[in-house]
């Protein structure tokens, strides 16, 4: 009992960093819970006394852990997209457990960033996440994979392309969007009407697809000062929205707890927004390249 006892005891010394590696593997709260369970429940029947580095040896763990449900995942969700019978449910709207914890661990990771992960392929996610953001040496990382140590690089190194992303427009442009794309979302969380107004073009066209305006809100607005009227009405949402890159430009993803919901892509002219397009049908949605804007 003395030995179980020291072994949760080490074992809760690292939970917080399992829980941060499964959560940016798997980009649910839930799901992290149970790999850090199920790395509990290996190490409560593993010989501890061969173990020379647990805190090591239980990241290897919950990262073959994830690495099989990302696996699982994949596979139900081509099975659901290949079965033309039935509807799959969008990511977007899978209940949390605990909605408000759900939504800080993915603040604290970037929505931009939970978006762009769950576009990698489950190799590249395992690559990209133990090397990149927690340090983990490629050749551990290629045992955990079955692949090569050189192998596991090159999934890093191409993750690490689709996280950063190729620009279609040049660096200077990106930044110039990049200033006009924080100041809109800057005054749309604040509620703030004239800052709004301030940075689209008075003439701004505002155009959203069927799928963004069921319920019944308008797909097309003329006008500045029209169209932030009504937008002034969601800025409660907007703590949800994020700038990154979007096919190459700077637009904005709406992601609550990272699942994308919509995308709003921009026309930019003289320093301001021209036109809004605001998608959020999922067969597009899943088109779109998306990368994470540095700061």
């Amino acid at each position: 009992m003395a030995e179980q006892n020291w072994l949760a005891a080490r074992f809760e010394e690292n939970r917080a960093h399992l829980c941060a590696v499964a959560y940016r593997m798997l980009g649910s709260a839930n799901e992290a819970d149970d790999a850090v369970q199920e790395s509990w429940l290996r190490l409560s029947r593993a010989d501890a006394d061969g173990i020379e580095n647990l805190g090591g040896w239980l990241t290897t763990v919950v990262a073959h852990v994830c690495l099989d449900m990302l696996r699982s995942r994949k596979t139900r969700s081509e099975e659901a997209l290949a079965n033309e019978s039935g509807e799959e449910r969008p990511a977007a709207q899978t209940e949390a457990a605990d909605p408000e914890r759900e939504a800080i661990l993915a603040d604290s990771v970037g929505l931009a960033m939970l978006v762009v992960l769950d576009r990698l392929t489950p190799a590249e996610r395992l690559a990209f996440v133990l090397h990149d953001m927690f340090a983990v040496p490629f050749e551990e990382i290629a045992e955990i994979a079955g692949r090569s140590p050189e192998a596991t690089r090159q999934l890093a190194s191409r993750a690490r392309r689709r996280v950063q992303g190729a620009p279609i427009s040049g660096e200077a442009n990106r930044a110039e969007q990049r200033r006009v794309a924080d100041a809109f979302l800057a005054a749309l969380r604040a509620g703030d009407f004239q800052a709004l107004v301030s940075v689209l073009d008075p003439d701004v066209v505002f155009r959203a697809d069927a799928f963004s305006a069921a319920g019944g809100a308008a797909r097309e607005i003329h006008g500045a000062e029209t169209w932030a009227q009504q937008a002034l009405v969601y800025s409660r949402g907007a703590r949800h929205v994020q700038a990154a890159l979007v096919d190459g430009e700077v637009g904005l993803i709406l992601a609550p707890r990272g699942k994308l919901m919509r995308v709003l892509k921009f026309v930019f002219e003289g320093g301001k927004i021209k036109q809004i397009e605001v998608i959020g049908e999922p067969e597009r949605l899943r088109e779109m390249e998306f990368a994470v804007l540095g700061e």
